[in-house]
């Protein structure tokens, strides 16, 4: 027997939820807030937004299916099954934290804040939910899905991770990172900077549209959808054993951009999460490409 899908909904605690955890009662976290010129009102009012939301997409799955709802901390730790669909209420980032624990199943963006949220990747309002679980577990769902390209980085000694955003690589304190790159067509450069961004279509409207903008590059940013990386060397530090030739430039395809560790304890993170990330030392080689995997995201 065939089980029916199951909607798992993907949320994180609120605000004020996370403020009354700390301050133990509404008029403690209201005393805790005025004194640095907020309102409780604000907080609260999102908080019944995120809760109306959660309510009305909740009541969207239909009676015949299973569901399960999880947590965004809790994310590392749950099972998803291939006939999921995953259902996001939230801002867009809590797409990109679920992205990378997904392999190919849909996820539909749900905006509990419509016109606050930038809405890239949370489209709908709570109001869509029904007709687009339907969509998504219908056998011609394809034709309503967006495949979101994705970035892979993995360390020789078989480390890996996958984001939809950008993969950032170097030094966990801000410290000057050291290695060797190898972009495809290049002759290697050793160099000394800031770090190393490589970015998707997804991610290009953020950290990687911030420094294609400082340097007034002239490279083409990619579409979410297409399967092309951009990536680019974070303040370069020109030396005698040095260079800065090669700080930025584009992966398609089964390109890789090689780099070679050369000084102690490099991390190599996805979409921010530092706390989830890869540890490498010196010697040690990272190759970064396009990902296999992409986002199935419901349109």
């Amino acid at each position: 027997m065939t089980l029916p899908p199951r909607a798992v909904l993907v949320h994180r605690r609120t605000e004020l939820t996370e403020l009354l955890e700390r301050h133990g009662t509404r008029g403690q976290a209201s005393f805790f807030l005025s004194a640095r010129g907020r309102n409780i009102e604000d907080v609260a009012a999102r908080h019944h937004s995120m809760n109306w939301a959660m309510a009305v997409t909740a009541g969207a799955v239909p009676d015949h299916w299973r569901r399960a709802s999880v947590e965004r901390t809790e994310l590392p730790r749950f099972t998803f099954e291939p006939r999921d669909v995953i259902v996001v209420v939230g801002q867009d980032g809590l797409v990109a934290n679920v992205a990378k624990y997904l392999e190919g199943q849909p996820v539909i963006g749900i905006d509990p804040e419509p016109g606050r949220n930038p809405g890239v990747l949370v489209r709908h309002p709570a109001e869509s939910a029904a007709a687009l679980l339907a969509s998504a577990a219908s056998s011609g769902a394809g034709s309503s899905i967006s495949e979101l390209c994705m970035v892979q980085a993995k360390s020789d000694d078989g480390q890996e991770l996958v984001a939809l955003n950008e993969i950032y690589l170097g030094h966990s304190s801000h410290q000057t990172a050291r290695y060797e790159l190898t972009a495809p067509g290049d002759s290697p450069e050793t160099q000394a900077s800031s770090g190393v961004i490589v970015g998707t279509g997804t991610g290009a409207t953020g950290w990687c549209q911030s420094a294609w903008l400082e340097r007034s590059s002239q490279l083409k940013l990619p579409e979410a959808t297409e399967r092309r990386l951009v990536w680019f060397v974070r303040e370069a530090w020109p030396s005698p054993a040095t260079g800065t030739k090669c700080t930025q430039g584009e992966l398609v395809a089964n390109e890789v951009l090689n780099l070679r560790v050369a000084s102690d304890q490099l991390v190599v993170f996805g979409d921010g999460i530092e706390s989830d990330a890869i540890m490498v030392n010196w010697g040690q080689v990272v190759e970064i490409r396009v990902a296999s995997q992409t986002l199935r995201l419901v349109r």
